[in-house]
């Protein structure tokens, strides 16, 4: 297997909201307190971390500043950021771990898709009560 070197903040590799939550994580915050900390809502961090949107240059200093990294990482990956993340010691007994849990979220989503489909169909049921012509007195 042969060595590849991965600039994993970089721009082939990361986008402005991968190192925006990265660094977040990094800091130990959650979205809605790093929102509360530059005065946004959390669905407008959340949209900058998902890529929909980017913020102002004054929130973009206020976002570098709390985050410790500078702004130029931030939007293209280069400058001071943030390091490769540290590699993952797994155990024998993660391997059953995991796959017990993937079975137990499996189960769970399995449940959850056939209790919407009776939501569904009774929803329907309701909009065609609903939608029903009311019958003409005679």
């Amino acid at each position: 297997m042969t060595e590849q070197n991965t600039d994993w903040y970089g721009p082939d590799a990361a986008t402005f909201g991968d190192r925006v939550a990265a660094a977040r994580e990094a800091a130990g915050m959650t979205q809605g307190q790093l929102a509360r900390r530059i005065g946004v809502k959390k669905s407008t961090l959340s949209a900058w971390e998902r890529d929909l949107s980017e913020p102002r240059a004054n929130k973009l200093t206020m976002l570098a500043g709390l985050l410790n990294v500078s702004m130029s990482w931030l939007l293209t990956g280069e400058g001071e950021g943030m390091t490769e993340p540290a590699p993952l010691e797994l155990e024998a007994g993660d391997f059953t771990s995991v796959l017990n849990e993937l079975r137990s979220l499996r189960s769970e989503m399995r449940q959850n898709a056939e209790r919407a489909a009776r939501l569904e169909k009774k929803l329907r049921a309701l909009l065609q009560v609903t939608d029903a012509p009311a019958s003409e007195p005679a």
